[in-house]
C-alpha cells in the first residue's frame, strides 16, 4: 500500500490525534462498538419511556389528557436537547468527547429515576395496584431525573449516527457505498434494543415493579458507556470546526453589508482560499451552487475586506462558508415536512397505549395479559423485518431500474414512508370506530376491557414500523450526506428536532381538541374513559394532515438542490 493510500483522505484522526490509518481504524472494525452502544442506549431509553404515560397516570395519579401531554412534552424535549449536544460536538468537543461527557449525565438521570421509583419516601405511596399518590417533592424528583435523561440523550442522539458514518471515508468509493448500509443497520440496532424494552421491560414494570422496571434500563445505559469506550482505539475522529453558528452569522452579516454589491457573472471570481483544504477545520471545500444567490454577496471581494492582508470574516467569507449556510437553508423545508410524520409516530407512546388499555389484553385462553405499551413490539418487529429486506432486496432491485447507487434516492425513500404513514392513522381510526360501535351496541361503557383483542392494534403499529424504515432512516442518511462536513452533528440534531416538534404538535393538538370538544359540559374526544369519547376523530385529523404533508413534500423535493463537494464524484 502506497504511503498516500495508508491514511484516510477526509481529515479524520485516530484517538491520539494522528492521521487515521485506514487499515487499523474505522469501517466495520469500529462500527460494532458504536452499534452496541446504540442498541444498549435505546434499550435504556425505550425501556424507561415506552410505559411512561402509564407511570404518570397510575403512579403520579394524573388524568389521561394530562399524562399524555406530560409524556409528549418530555419526549419532545429529548429531541430538542440534541441541538445543545450537536453544537458542542461540532464547535468544541468533537463527537467522541461529547458522547462521553453527556453519557455520564444520562447515567446520573437514570439512577435518580430508579431511586424515585424504588426507595420508600422517594417513591409514590400506593394503597393498591393502581391507586397511588405522589407528593409534590416526589413528582419533582421524578421530573428532575427525567429531564437530566433528556439532557444526557441530547449529547448522544445527534452524535452516534454521525460518528458511525464518520468511520467511512467519503473519498473512498468502497467505503462510501458501505455508509448507506451502516444507516440501515444502525436503525436495526436501535430496534433490537426497543424490542427488548417493549416486551420484557414493560412486562416487568407492570407485573414486578417500577423500581426493577427503571433499574434494568439504568444498567443497560452503563453497558452502553462501556461498549463505547471499548472501541476507542479503532475510531476515526473528525476535528471540531469551531462554532457553526458564528460562521452562519458571518455570512448573513457580510451579505447584508454588501446587499448593494453586484455578484459577478463568472462565479470563479468569488472568494475562496487557494489551498487544497478548506479554512474550516474538518471540512472539505464545497462547489458553488446557483440558488440562494443573495448570500453569494458575502464572497464578493472588495479592497476594504482585507485588513493587513487578512480578510475580515464579517465582511468577506469563502464560497465554502457561503455554501454551508445554503446547505442548511435548503434542508429546512424538507425538515419541516418531517414534523407531521413525527406527530403520527408519537401516537405509539401516547394515544395508541390508551386505546389499547380499553381492549382485551389476554393472550389466548390463558390468564396472561399483555401490557398495552408492549404492543409497540410490533412496530419494532416491523422495522427488524423491513431493514434487511430493504438493504438486501429492495435496494439492489431499485438500483437495476434507477441506476442510482442507493437504488432509491433519499428523498424518494422518505416520500414512500410518508405515504405509508397515512394508512397507519386510517387503520387506528377504523379500529376505534369499530371498537366504539361494539361499546354502544352492547353497553360496554363501564367495562374495564371490552371483548375485543388488543392484537387488532397490530396493523397500525406494523405500518408505522414500515414507514420508519423508509422515512426515518432516509432522513438520517439525507441530513448527514447533505450537511456540510463541519456541521454534521448539528444537521443530525436538526433532523431529530422533527421528533420533538412532532411530540409538541401532538400535545398542542390534544390540548386544542380537548378544549374545543369539552365545551358546554361535553366529555370531548379524549375523556378519561375512552368509551365515552371519539378518539377516532383525532386519528382522522392526523390522516388528513399527513395527506397534506405528503403533497407539500413532493413539491419541495422537486425544488431541492443537492450539495456539491469540490473534487468528488456526485
Amino acid at each position: 500500500m502506497a504511503e498516500d493510500d495508508k491514511y484516510t483522505k477526509d481529515g479524520t484522526v485516530d484517538h491520539l490525534g494522528n492521521p487515521a490509518d485506514r487499515s487499523k481504524t474505522g469501517t466495520w472494525k469500529a462500527c460494532p462498538f458504536i452499534l452496541g452502544t446504540e442498541c444498549c442506549e435505546r434499550l435504556a431509553f425505550y425501556g424507561m419511556s415506552s410505559n411512561l404515560v402509564l407511570y404518570f397516570k397510575k403512579q403520579l395519579h394524573q388524568h389521561s389528557a394530562t399524562a399524555t401531554r406530560n409524556n409528549l412534552n418530555w419526549g419532545g424535549t429529548c429531541y430538542l436537547t440534541p441541538l445543545i449536544g450537536a453544537f458542542f460536538a461540532d464547535a468544541y468537543l468533537g463527537r467522541y468527547r461529547t458522547i462521553a461527557y453527556f453519557s455520564i449525565i444520562y447515567v446520573i438521570g437514570m439512577t435518580l429515576l430508579t431511586l424515585s421509583a424504588s426507595v420508600p419516601g422517594l417513591k409514590p405511596t400506593c394503597y393498591g395496584k393502581d391507586n397511588c399518590n405522589a407528593t409534590d417533592a416526589q413528582a419533582a424528583l421524578c421530573y428532575v431525573a427525567l429531564y437530566l435523561i433528556a439532557l444526557g440523550t441530547g449529547g448522544i442522539k445527534p452524535c452516534v449516527s454521525s460518528y458511525g458514518a464518520d468511520q467511512f471515508d467519503d473519498n473512498d468509493e468502497v467505503e462510501k457505498k458501505s455508509k448507506g448500509s451502516f444507516f440501515n443497520w444502525f436503525y436495526f440496532s436501535i430496534n433490537i434494543g426497543a424490542l427488548i424494552a417493549s416486551s420484557v421491560l414493560v412486562y416487568i414494570q407492570n407485573n414486578v415493579g417500577w423500581g426493577w422496571g427503571f433499574g434494568i434500563p439504568a444498567v443497560a445505559m452503563a453497558i452502553a458507556v462501556l461498549s463505547f469506550f471499548s472501541g476507542t482505539r479503532l475510531y476515526r475522529n473528525q476535528k471540531p470546526g469551531g462554532s457553526p453558528l458564528t460562521r452562519i452569522c458571518q455570512v448573513v452579516v457580510a451579505s447584508l453589508r454588501k446587499r448593494k454589491v453586484e455578484v459577478p457573472a463568472d462565479k470563479s471570481l468569488l472568494y475562496e482560499t487557494t489551498d487544497a483544504e478548506s479554512t474550516i477545520t474538518g471540512s472539505r471545500k464545497l462547489d458553488h451552487t446557483k440558488d440562494l444567490s443573495f448570500f453569494d454577496k458575502a464572497a464578493v471581494e472588495a479592497q476594504k475586506d482585507h485588513i493587513k492582508d487578512s480578510p475580515n470574516p464579517w465582511t468577506l467569507c469563502t464560497v465554502t462558508q457561503v455554501e454551508e449556510l445554503k446547505a442548511i437553508i435548503r434542508l429546512l423545508p424538507i425538515w419541516a415536512t418531517g414534523i407531521i410524520f413525527s406527530t403520527v409516530y408519537s401516537q405509539m407512546s401516547s394515544l395508541f397505549v390508551l386505546q389499547g388499555e380499553t381492549m382485551d389484553p389476554h393472550v389466548g385462553p390463558s390468564s396472561f395479559k399483555i401490557p398495552s405499551a408492549s404492543l409497540s413490539i410490533f412496530d419494532t418487529l416491523s422495522v427488524i423485518f423491513w431493514v434487511p429486506i430493504y438493504d438486501r432486496i429492495i435496494t439492489p432491485l431499485a438500483r437495476k431500474y434507477t441506476g442510482h447507487k442507493t437504488g432509491l434516492t433519499q428523498l424518494q425513500r422518505m416520500g414512500i414512508g410518508l405515504f405509508i404513514s397515512i394508512f397507519s392513522m386510517i387503520s387506528a381510526a377504523v379500529l376505534e370506530l369499530v371498537r366504539l360501535q361494539m361499546v354502544r351496541r352492547h353497553d360496554y361503557y363501564e367495562l374495564e376491557y371490552i371483548p375485543m383483542s388488543i392484537f387488532w392494534q397490530v396493523p397500525q403499529y406494523f405500518l408505522i414500523g414500515c414507514a420508519e424504515v423508509f422515512t426515518f432512516i432516509g432522513q438520517l442518511e439525507f441530513f448527514y450526506e447533505q450537511a456540510p462536513d463541519a456541521m454534521r452533528s448539528l444537521s443530525s440534531a436538526l433532523s431529530l428536532t422533527t421528533v420533538a416538534l412532532g411530540s409538541y404538535l401532538s400535545s398542542l393538538l390534544v390540548t386544542i381538541v380537548t378544549t374545543v370538544s369539552t365545551k358546554n359540559g361535553k366529555l370531548g374526544w379524549i375523556p378519561d374513559n375512552l368509551n365515552y369519547g371519539h378518539l377516532q376523530y383525532f386519528f382522522w385529523l392526523l390522516a388528513v394532515l399527513s395527506v397534506l404533508n405528503l403533497i407539500a413534500f413532493i413539491f419541495i423535493s422537486k425544488w431541492y438542490t443537492y450539495k456539491r463537494t469540490a473534487g468528488t464524484l456526485q
